[in-house]
């Protein structure tokens, strides 16, 4: 069945949405607080490069790690979906999911001299949710799309550069009720995408 474009498009979104750099900006500001503006852009860099690398070896491996285990593609798209749709639960109340970033976690990061790789990038951007994503993604025919999905993940690690770099210009323009209104929208969207994960993977369970 050929791929239209609305289904790059979709997936694009939803890889978007479920990073939502948006929610990291204040977390990024804080945790950053007393780095230099050079050491704030090279955080930025490291924590969307290493965002990018997360999730396309997510995507490339991900279905080797399910049969390894004998988890069936419809059954993590359930319970990926289910953990999809609590994140996008706690984004429309305008909180982080513990799935995310836990109070203990960012008590540690306060401590670390660097927190673009731990815990900016993994777990509050690229956290379980993420992850899950693109594998779901990476589940579809045909074999090429991966290519696709593989340049979406980095456009939006791109994305995610772009909007930790500019941090600071973007909590001074939008202010936290900006930022809010911003992350229930995702929220809502996200709580869609999560929703149809669930619908699929229940489908194909019972018409398997």
């Amino acid at each position: 069945m050929p791929v239209e474009w609305h289904e790059y498009m979709k997936m694009f979104i939803g890889l978007l949405v479920i990073l939502n750099p948006m929610l990291a900006v204040p977390v990024f500001i804080s945790l950053t607080e007393s780095h230099t503006v050079r050491e704030r852009l090279s955080s930025a860099r490291r924590t969307a490069i290493a965002v990018g690398v997360v999730l396309t070896v997510s995507a490339l491996l991900g279905q080797r790690l399910l049969d390894l285990f004998g988890i069936s593609i419809d059954s993590f798209r359930v319970g990926g979906g289910l953990l999809i749709l609590l994140m996008a639960v706690s984004m429309m109340h305008a909180r982080m999911s513990g799935a995310q970033h836990t109070e203990k976690e960012g008590e540690e990061a306060q401590a670390r001299d660097d927190v673009a790789v731990v815990p900016l990038a993994i777990p509050l951007l690229a956290g379980p949710g993420a992850i899950s994503t693109a594998i779901i993604y990476a589940h579809r025919d045909p074999v090429w799309l991966h290519a696709v999905l593989i340049g979406e993940i980095w456009l939006t690690a791109l994305l995610v550069w772009l909007t930790l770099r500019s941090a600071l210009p973007i909590s001074r323009a939008m202010g936290t009720t900006g930022i809010n209104i911003a992350t229930r929208l995702m929220g809502l969207v996200l709580a869609a995408i999560a929703v149809e994960f669930i619908v699929n993977g229940l489908k194909g369970m019972w018409l398997a």
